[in-house]
């Protein structure tokens, strides 16, 4: 039995390797070019003359020579990842779900559709898929979409409750690029964040996952009532022997629209993130990565900006690094922002990446507003949270109005009108 089970092993090993070997490797950009790193997962940004080393000739493309390393004058080419929606339905129901996952739905895409999907991303130049839903779990043809994103040199991920279907990821675990596993909290604080009690059934599948797979983590939404917890969640992932830790802002879409004034964080915990994060990552030695609405929560604490860049990190890219798609294939900008308005397809996404106007708002970044307009941090940061924008502003355009920068401005305005309100008291009173 053991060596049929040794067998068995390396056959899967060889098969993966197999798999990998097929994984996009580089893409010309007008900077340079974008490498795929093995050890560590990465995508690495590369000027033109590093692109050389490596073999690459821009050609026509590499013409402007005021382009080189310059990133963000332009769009990408295409984008790094796409996020895509596979299904709307889950039993779940959490209360601040982004996507409104019900258990019945309709108008969704069939596998043939995803599939010839893959292959306009794969054309383009994309680099990663980010699989999720609903439950994409309960798709029976969740394993054949994973292995034909593989042959067209994608790198599939999986974004999972870990409440259905576990045999399902089980088996496919080697096959992803990443699994991440959606916890909020522990025991009853799980609860608290997802409305139902279903942190055992997470933590069971997260251990079976990670039996199988060393590339599995945990997504956290962060809201004001697991936000004082996150060093326990961190704690957790560590005795768990998890490879990161996903930290993910509230967003007020889906069903999280009516819970978002109730679940986002204060201000005070939103200045207060960066600083708990390195606490606890360097704590616990782990890999914490946080979403790109982060930000403007990290410039707050005015981290160098060449540093930033030089890491990659940015704020809201969607539209740009990447995209998302929902349930019955129709673009957005990111995951959590409505489509726009008479877009296209995923099928059509090559075509309407060259538009001027593509998706609005999250491409004309650079139009921005005071404080972001001046703000040392803006051609990093690209004016925060649309999403946010969008409901509390009624103008995705707008600064996030969440930013710890955009607030304090905000209230200096307020400091000024007041005072100034108050020097013309004494002149209205003589006239009165």
């Amino acid at each position: 039995m053991t060596s049929r089970l040794a067998k068995t092993a390396s056959r899967l090993a060889r098969r993966v390797q197999a798999l990998r070997s097929r994984e996009r490797r580089v893409r010309l950009e007008p900077f340079g070019a974008i490498a795929q790193l093995t050890t560590p997962r990465a995508l690495v940004f590369v000027d033109r003359q590093y692109a050389r080393s490596l073999g690459m000739d821009g050609g026509a493309l590499w013409n402007n020579e005021s382009s080189d390393g310059v990133i963000g004058a332009e769009p990408l080419r295409a984008p790094l990842e796409a996020h895509l929606q596979l299904t709307n339905r889950c039993d779940a129901g959490c209360k601040g779900c982004y996507t409104a996952a019900t258990p019945h739905a309709s108008r969704e895409w069939s596998q043939s559709a995803w599939q010839k999907a893959i292959d306009t991303l794969a054309e383009m130049g994309v680099f990663h898929l980010a699989l999720g839903g609903g439950e994409s779990a309960d798709l029976p043809w969740l394993g054949e979409l994973v292995e034909y994103a593989r042959a067209r040199g994608l790198v599939p991920n999986l974004t999972t409750s870990g409440l259905s279907n576990l045999d399902r990821v089980l088996e496919l675990a080697p096959r992803f690029g990443q699994i991440n596993v959606s916890i909020d909290g522990l025991g009853r604080d799980y609860e608290a964040v997802r409305g139902f009690d279903g942190f055992a059934r997470a933590d069971h599948a997260l251990r079976e996952i990670r039996a199988r797979t060393s590339k599995v983590g945990i997504n956290v939404v962060v809201t004001r009532h697991n936000f004082d917890k996150l060093d326990q969640l961190f704690a957790y992932a560590r005795k768990r022997r998890l490879n990161e830790v996903e930290l993910l802002r509230f967003k007020p879409a889906g069903r999280g629209i009516q819970a978002f004034a109730a679940m986002t964080c204060s201000q005070e915990q939103h200045r207060a993130f960066l600083p708990t994060v390195l606490k606890g990552a360097r704590k616990h030695r782990l890999r914490v990565r946080v979403d790109c609405s982060y930000m403007p929560m990290l410039a707050h604490h005015q981290p160098s900006t060449e540093l930033l860049a030089s890491l990659a990190v940015y704020g809201c890219t969607g539209g740009d690094f990447l995209i998302g798609a929902k349930a019955g294939g129709q673009v957005s900008a990111c995951s959590f922002a409505a489509p726009p308005s008479q877009g296209p397809s995923v099928h059509e996404l090559a075509e309407y990446w060259q538009k001027e106007d593509a998706f609005g708002a999250f491409r004309n970044w650079r139009d921005a507003a005071e404080p972001c307009k001046s703000c040392s941090y803006h051609h990093l940061c690209r004016g925060g949270c649309k999403v946010v924008s969008r409901l509390l502003l009624g103008d995705e355009s707008l600064p996030d109005p969440e930013c710890p920068r955009v607030v304090a401005a905000a209230e200096q305005d307020d400091a000024r009108s007041n005072a100034s309100n108050q020097r013309r008291l004494p002149i209205l009173q003589e006239l009165l």
